[in-house]
């Protein structure tokens, strides 16, 4: 990949025909970096999030050496790009190819199941193994999250009592709980309200937990949705965790995705027409811009002029935008608003921030678009949770208090990166 010092640089040299994903590999070593020093446990990427080698590899460099898949793929993505990593097998639902691949191919011992049915799977499936690491995904509350993720998996708090001591009768290693209280949540409280809902379930089934994992959910900043401190989520699950009914050596995991990479990557995208305040573009929501069409999140936007200059040298005051993908499909929309110069046109490029999660994951190849470069640029985020960004993002609609906010976070009492240990 090449590098460029920012865009700018890149749309100067190249005038890029395709979408261009452009990544900052710093961006993902100080997420990382905080996350391993705040968090008092062990931290899991959700490969899912981002699972481009880059981000693989970035993360195993800064000290990350537990990953959550979700599929052969991703196990084998991350045996590739980060060898000898730890991996936690936490989709509910797996193939038996799959699971006897993972256990047997690239020694996986952690399995997630939220039925009974899934557990006799993974028993099978590895034939009859004790040394399982078995992870019983309970079904929680998610209010608080702009995605709720409670509908498709998660066994119900009624029937968790007799699934938890089945799989503890299962396995002679770890026997855990883990839920997930929503992408993109925006209350800490949500961690503490689904921990005592899993301290609930394991005192009715009256078994102890080696493992309590909280999932993923962690967020990151967007115009409009400008979370509490991540120290606060921090500070919400260590207290959560102390008032839980375990054991002094049951082990806290995290399996952070969105907020490791989103800051990492943007989308350089080219203006192919204008038609009023509408602009079609090389990319859409078949691409990166999933989350734009289907979720209408407004995402910070850059312009850059056709012939290599700033948004600042374009003429005409900041108007309202909306966007349309390159696809035949008329869903492939993006509502917006985005605020870009009134000037901008055919042959101008928009560089769209924080994609580093679920952007090049949710990409497809309909209608045969979908192709992309990529390059590294060194410039900062355009908006950050850890203190990277020289401005937050901007938006016209936010307050200007809220609009020049950079989002800082200080280090929690106590000692940084203390951990529980099973003895």
């Amino acid at each position: 990949m090449r590098t460029y010092h920012d865009p700018l640089d890149l749309v100067r040299e190249r005038s890029p025909e395709r979408p261009v994903a452009l990544v900052r590999p710093d961006a993902v070593a100080v997420a990382a970096r905080w996350f391993q020093e705040h968090f008092r446990g062990d931290v899991f990427y959700a490969v899912k999030a981002n699972p481009s080698p880059w981000a693989i590899r970035a993360l195993s460099e800064a000290g990350v050496g537990s990953f959550d898949v979700a599929s052969m793929p991703e196990v084998e993505l991350v045996a590739q790009h980060a060898p000898g990593s730890r991996m936690a097998f936490m989709h509910p639902v797996k193939s038996r190819a799959a699971i006897s691949a993972a256990y047997s191919d690239h020694g996986v011992r952690t399995f997630a199941l939220d039925t009974h049915e899934e557990l006799d799977k993974i028993l099978e499936a590895t034939g009859q193994a004790k040394d399982l690491n078995l992870m019983v995904r309970l079904g929680v509350d998610t209010e608080g999250a702009s995605y709720s993720l409670s509908g498709k998996f998660g066994v119900p708090q009624h029937q968790a009592p007799s699934l938890l001591m089945a799989a503890r009768r299962a396995t002679q290693d770890l026997m855990g709980v883990s839920f997930h209280v929503g992408s993109q949540c925006m209350r800490p409280t949500a961690y503490q309200a689904a921990m005592a809902q899993a301290s609930r379930a394991l005192v009715r089934a009256g078994v102890f937990a080696d493992v309590v994992d909280v999932g993923g959910g962690f967020p990151s900043v967007y115009p409009g949705m400008i979370p509490p401190d991540m120290a606060g989520y921090m500070t919400a699950i260590e207290r959560a965790f102390s008032e839980m009914m375990v054991h002094e050596t049951t082990e806290l995991w995290c399996e952070p995705g969105r907020a490791l990479v989103a800051e990492a990557s943007s989308l350089l995208v080219k203006v192919e027409l204008r038609k009023g305040d509408a602009l079609y573009l090389n990319d859409g929501s078949y691409g990166s811009l999933f989350d734009a069409a289907h979720v209408k999140w407004p995402f910070p936007v850059k312009a850059y002029c056709g012939k290599g200059a700033l948004s600042s040298d374009m003429k005409g005051t900041l108007k309202p935008f909306r966007f349309y993908g390159p696809t035949c499909d008329s869903i492939d929309h993006m509502p917006g608003p985005f605020w870009l110069p009134d000037s901008i046109g055919e042959g101008d490029y928009i560089e769209i921030g924080m994609l580093g999660a679920y952007g090049v994951a949710m990409a497809t190849r309909f209608n045969g678009f979908g192709e992309m470069d990529t390059a590294v640029v060194q410039d900062a985020p355009m908006g950050s949770m850890f203190g990277l960004a020289r401005r937050s993002i901007p938006h016209p609609q936010i307050e200007e208090e809220e609009t020049r906010k950079v989002v800082r976070f200080s280090r929690p009492k106590g000692k940084a990166g203390q951990k529980r240990r099973r003895r």
